[in-house]
């Protein structure tokens, strides 16, 4: 029998993984798109109302969500007036949410090509490079949290962890214990990169089912052990008249800042609704589970420091004083979950969705996610910067000066300028209508320019306090930098659009007529057009 050899001997054959060509996508339609970026068809538009309840409480029910109102408290406001602030600010988050959720819920396209139709098809990539950033530092810093959960579950069953000998020098700033269990949390997250967004809802379902009933076991522990004592409820603010007012704006700012990003890029999520009254149920929602989680902080903070004699405001650090190993495995294991939500919604699938934008012939949103919990979570080294980068942390976290803005220019570009009438298939032609000037809208540069700077003095100072008696008041902005950005950019984007209209940009209906993917051939008519 006459045997038959392959062309190339099989050593050659392993270089083939370097050509790009071996990793081009098989749903790629150009160099411009593939089956991620493009609007979702309706069999896969499966998210209803129940799954943005579940993906909230996924969102809320986390360890920084439960010391939310710390700080608040620290700069001397009342516990009433900081649970007032939680639940004022994310109103305000609920409402933007659902502006912006509403166009990804119409149009079925994520962020990344929302973001050609106000910014310009490669200004937009600005946008898009700033989101990727944020979140993948945000991520490897997540993760962190999520390695802390592990090692209490592990030091529940296994006490002597916490006398491992550490192998690390000290300048690693992280123990060996630490490094294991940060492995084992990459071990954990890993396989939900490979979930699609249809089905990553379960994980927030799961989430919905596990973790608010653990929470108000705890709460209820806390009340039980040490019955709501007299002087939080009689607890008074020392603060008056407009300092009072300032303080407490600064403080819903914060509140704000805490889900800035998703302000943002929650069209990456309500593309999948199955009709857009679905994702209406944020404006409920996102306020209540949030508030909610900051009155459980500051109750179960109360009693924790009469039981131990100290203010922990870290749950994980809370229980590590009980006595109950079982109790505390499954007190972790509930913050394991709740970590791991958000891990995945906030960071990695917001990355994957961006990536995709990029380079769509070789970047799916799987891929995306995988680069993210690669490299994101490793290159990062997030227990550095835990340790000794707190500038650096503060920067992150001052990074909603471009958020505010990129927020309230989607906002007024689809529901003031445009009227809710825009023309899709235009956002994936470079040259199309939303071209604008080189690809550039130049009223969205002008907007930044002004809503952007008058917060960068307050950035500055909050990463080097030195030079705080040097600027005067002008870091003041800074505590409203969410606020400010938002509402700045909001009537300067609407007024330049509408003074000087890119009549280009203006159709008379919403130009949607893909109800699913885009086919091939009609991106390529929208190319040529």
């Amino acid at each position: 029998m006459r045997m038959s050899w392959p062309t190339r001997p099989p050593v050659m054959q392993l270089f083939d993984v370097l050509k790009p060509t071996t990793w081009a996508l098989d749903s790629a339609r150009s160099l411009r798109s593939n089956a991620d970026m493009e609007p979702v068809p309706v069999d896969k538009r499966t998210w209803t109302a129940f799954n943005y309840v579940a993906y909230w409480i996924s969102d809320a029910w986390t360890v920084p969500c439960w010391q939310l109102a710390s700080g608040m408290l620290a700069v001397g406001l009342s516990w009433r007036q900081a649970l007032l602030a939680v639940l004022t600010g994310e109103t305000i988050v609920a409402v933007v949410m659902v502006l912006n959720g509403t166009i990804g819920a119409r149009l079925h396209v994520g962020f990344p090509v929302l973001a050609r139709s106000s910014f310009g098809f490669w200004f937009s990539y600005f946008a898009v490079i700033s989101r990727i950033v944020l979140s993948m530092i945000w991520s490897g810093i997540t993760s962190y949290v999520g390695s802390q959960c592990i090692y209490q579950m592990l030091r529940a069953v296994w006490p002597s962890i916490a006398h491992m000998r550490n192998q690390l020098p000290q300048s690693a700033h992280i123990t060996t214990s630490g490094m294991i269990c940060y492995f084992l949390w990459w071990l954990l997250l890993m396989p939900f990169m490979f979930f699609s967004p249809q089905r990553i809802r379960l994980l927030f379902t799961l989430k919905a089912i596990i973790v608010p009933p653990a929470y108000i076991a705890i709460l209820i522990w806390a009340l039980v052990r040490v019955p709501v004592r007299e002087d939080l409820l009689q607890q008074q603010t020392q603060l008056s008249g407009s300092t009072l007012s300032y303080v407490w704006l600064s403080a819903m700012n914060s509140a704000i800042g805490n889900y800035a990003s998703l302000t943002v890029n929650i069209p990456d999520f309500t593309r999948y609704a199955k009709n857009a009254r679905a994702q209406y149920i944020q404006l409920f929602i996102i306020p209540v589970a949030f508030t909610l989680v900051a009155f459980t902080g500051i109750a179960v903070t109360s009693a924790g420091t009469v039981l131990y004699g100290e203010v922990l405001w870290n749950p994980l650090k809370l229980i590590e004083h009980w006595e109950s190993r079982p109790a505390a495995f499954f007190a972790a294991l509930v913050f394991t979950v709740a970590t791991l939500g958000t891990s995945v919604s906030s960071n990695t699938l917001s990355v994957g969705n961006d990536l995709t934008s990029l380079c769509p012939k070789y970047i799916n949103i799987r891929r995306g996610q995988l680069f993210a919990a690669t490299v994101g979570q490793w290159a990062g080294v997030p227990w550095d910067i835990q340790s000794n980068a707190q500038g650096f942390l503060r920067f992150l976290s001052g990074y909603t000066v471009f958020l505010g803005p990129f927020a309230g220019i989607m906002v007024a570009d689809y529901w003031i300028v445009h009227r809710c009438k825009v023309d899709v298939l235009a956002m994936y032609d470079p040259q199309g209508r939303y071209r604008y000037t080189y690809g550039v809208n130049w009223r969205a540069v002008v907007t930044l320019l002004l809503a952007v700077p008058p917060n960068l003095p307050g950035l500055i100072a909050s990463i080097s306090p030195a030079i705080k008696t040097r600027i005067g008041n002008a870091y003041i902005v800074y505590d409203v930098a969410w606020l400010f950005g938002f509402f700045t950019a909001l009537w300067v984007y609407s007024a330049l659009s509408l003074l000087f209209p890119a009549r280009e940009t203006c159709v008379h209906e919403e130009c949607n007529s893909v109800d699913g993917p885009a086919s091939e051939g009609e991106l390529a008519d929208s190319e040529k057009s």
